[in-house]
């Protein structure tokens, strides 16, 4: 067993209305424009990717924090924030500039420093103020000096963050996250709705619009996304408790057992179980025994949405594991919709199928179908775990999925594949324009990315690009992979060098 380091997990804190969520939307911006648009995923986020320099993190939305509630639906807010606070690695306090301190300050500001917890207090909302007369109240607080900000126009925004995450590891290689940018007054503006840096000189076409050789010199300019495909499958387990994910996981180790060990220190350390079946090596990504104890909160739920989020960031594939004899709740949605929002590739197990009836059984198949269509790319199975039932199925599809994660798509079948879709259903118009799509090229992996260029392609409809995906996904056996196809309106400069 070895250990690997998970990223640090930010917590914005603070009562409701200081623009906690405003700023969450411009940290996370490319990720939140990204899913947007995609049918049935919930947009009640609450965590979400983010950037600095080099500095990839997590970030949470506590929600409005009333730490004296005594019940209903504030008491859960406030549980599930002291959750946040115990197990983050840096706390922001949002407080606002301009209504300036209360009693719900002084009592969050209170439970914060009793926590031991890293916290940097962000003044809000100070755009247009002058530094001392925005800070000087918020001394009294006793969580050292004020950082004015604005999350609106994102004024300090980079100061505060880079700061936050001065005192852990740099990840300049990491190419899966988002680099947020404060130069504009639209927070949820994104930079680069993929994430990844695409290879745009690669044009694999000659003059005449026809596909180079795939030996030629031009088709090995495509750009691969710095990944070793043959490394081990990094999988990680998620779902809510009881689900089975321990029985699960005791099963695939056989004679191993899942070992909790006490480990001091940061949330930061996973254990990584490795592990062979099949002839295939995999490593589980293992957080079971990694709870670090909370010095104010002595109740500390035994799910952790944080834990888990940090699991997918670490993993190439995730078993997403859901409760037949309890149905499909919103926390399964949302775990969901951050396996789609980080690219991961994705299998999903409903266990314990065995215990319940073909009435409920028909029941759990329409509520995936309504609740998490969504994820019509990744295989389901029906498993129980106690019994080792459907186990091996299970490590085929992750296999499966794998694989089209790492898939090296070459241009000129995407190209041929590309042509094909237009001619037997060709795109639109929009206006007196009609979208003209001339070839294809992979721009990343895991997930596989597909950059189509040709002219006027901002007028192409969400259904197309999902009529696209599926001819895509078809023709390439891509099953089990999030897909994602970016549109460039440009010119062919093969054409434009013999001008």
């Amino acid at each position: 067993m070895s250990s690997i380091l998970f990223k640090p997990v930010v917590a914005l804190v603070g009562r409701a209305n200081v623009g906690k969520s405003t700023l969450f939307n411009r940290i996370t911006r490319s990720r939140a424009a990204l899913v947007a648009n995609i049918p049935g995923l919930t947009r009640d986020r609450h965590y979400g990717e983010g950037r600095v320099g080099d500095h990839p993190f997590i970030a949470v939305d506590t929600g409005g924090f009333e730490p004296v509630a005594k019940d209903g639906i504030l008491l859960e807010m406030a549980r599930q924030t002291e959750q946040a606070i115990a197990e983050a690695d840096v706390v922001i306090f949002l407080v606002d500039a301009r209504a300036g301190v209360n009693a719900h300050d002084h009592e969050i500001a209170r439970l914060l420093r009793k926590s031991g917890q890293r916290v940097f207090l962000a003044v809000n909302k100070a755009e247009g103020m002058r530094y001392g007369s925005v800070t000087a109240e918020f001394h009294e607080l006793g969580l050292g000096e004020p950082h004015p900000i604005s999350a609106s126009h994102g004024d300090g925004v980079v100061d505060l963050i880079e700061l936050a995450l001065a005192d852990f590891e740099t990840s300049a290689g990491d190419e899966d996250v988002n680099t947020f940018a404060v130069d504009d007054n639209d927070p949820g503006e994104p930079q680069n709705t993929q994430g990844q840096a695409l290879s745009g000189e690669a044009v694999l076409i000659d003059a005449d619009g026809n596909p180079l050789p795939e030996d030629s010199e031009a088709s090995k300019t495509t750009k691969d996304a710095k990944v070793d495909p043959h490394h081990r499958v990094k999988l990680a387990i998620v779902g809510r408790p009881n689900v089975g994910k321990s029985t699960l996981i005791n099963t695939l180790l056989g004679e191993e057992r899942v070992i909790a060990f006490d480990m001091p220190g940061t949330t930061r350390d996973a254990i990584e179980i490795e592990f062979e079946r099949g002839g295939v090596e995999y490593t589980l990504i293992d957080t079971a025994g990694l709870r670090r104890r909370g010095k104010v909160f002595e109740t500390v739920e035994k799910f952790s949405v944080i834990k888990t989020l940090q699991a997918i960031e670490a993993s190439n594939v995730v078993v997403l594991m859901l409760d037949a004899e309890n149905g499909i709740s919103d926390q399964d949605a949302h775990i969901a919709g951050f396996v789609l929002e980080t690219g991961r590739a994705l299998v999903v197990a409903i266990n314990k199928w065995d215990t319940i009836d073909s009435e409920q059984r028909e029941l759990t198949q329409r509520e995936f179908d309504r609740k998490l269509r969504f994820l019509s790319f990744a295989r389901m199975h029906t498993t129980s775990a106690i019994k080792g039932q459907g186990v091996n199925a299970l490590l085929k599809s992750v296999n499966a999925a794998h694989a089209a994660a790492f898939a090296k798509l070459s241009t000129p079948k995407l190209t041929r594949v590309l042509q094909a879709a237009v001619e037997q259903q060709p795109p639109p118009r929009k206006g007196i324009f009609r979208p003209k799509m001339r070839y294809a090229h992979q721009g990343g992996q895991n997930p596989p990315l597909i950059v189509v260029h040709g002219n006027a392609l901002d007028a192409i409809s969400e259904s197309y690009r999902r009529y696209l995906e599926t001819r895509f996904r078809t023709e390439f056996k891509l099953d089990g992979t999030p897909l994602r196809i970016e549109f460039k309106s440009s010119h062919n400069p093969y054409i434009q060098g013999q001008k």
